[in-house]
């Protein structure tokens, strides 16, 4: 029988102690998020991220009407409160001086497909245009009130920083296709009120969130 070469008992060991901790150490480099929202991102750590997100301004109240494009009375459309607040927003991003925001690399407004009277709705993208044609931001309108899991998907692969302009009642499935329904602090529905931003912001794959005020109009809070 052949002599086995010195030494050969232990390194033989070695080898097999190694390659039993290999699938140990892999699954330790690709473990989940812990933050929850890698779901959405790349494999490994997902990509940073600044998304922010306001309510369309106001719309008129019970027995009033807003205005369209034209100037035609339309239920659908902004109050003339609200029409201030859309020709103020780019008071809130550079260039302006004071301002409290990042500016924004495009913008999302709720569109998608046409509603009553074969429209898509208007009020969102009201708010937002007067501030995409300012500051010359892409503006985005493909996704409609109920589609947030694809719009989710959209913002996370755009360009950063975000602004995403909804319907208040689409807002929690916003955030829960963001994976940012679990952070801290976060409403379980957006507040009865036009003036405020909901930051979000994605470092090392963990979300943080803030709420600021417009402060664009007088009686904002």
């Amino acid at each position: 029988m052949p002599q086995a070469t010195a030494g050969s008992g232990p390194r033989r060991r070695t080898l097999l102690a190694a390659a039993a901790l290999t699938p140990l150490a892999l699954a330790g480099c690709s473990s989940p998020d812990p933050s929850g929202s890698a779901a959405h991102g790349p494999q490994g750590v997902p990509k940073d991220a600044l998304v922010m997100v306001i309510r369309h301004a106001e719309k008129p109240y019970a027995g009033d009407l807003g205005e369209d494009e034209d100037g035609n009375e339309d239920p659908g459309s902004l109050a003339g409160r609200g029409r201030r607040r859309a020709e103020e927003l780019h008071r809130l991003f550079p260039p302006a001086g004071g301002s409290t925001l990042p500016r924004p690399a495009v913008v999302f407004a709720a569109g998608g497909p046409s509603g009553a009277g074969g429209r898509p709705p208007a009020r969102c993208r009201q708010t937002v245009e007067p501030l995409t044609t300012a500051l010359h931001i892409p503006l985005r309108s493909e996704f409609g009130v109920g589609a947030e899991e694809a719009l989710g998907r959209a913002v996370l692969a755009a360009k950063m920083p975000v602004l995403v302009c909804w319907e208040h009642t689409g807002v929690p499935r916003l955030i829960h296709a963001l994976g940012a329904h679990q952070v801290l602090g976060v409403p379980a529905s957006w507040p009865d009120r036009y003036d405020l931003v909901w930051e979000f912001t994605r470092r090392q794959g963990r979300w943080s969130f803030r709420e600021l005020a417009q402060h664009l109009l007088p009686g904002d809070a």
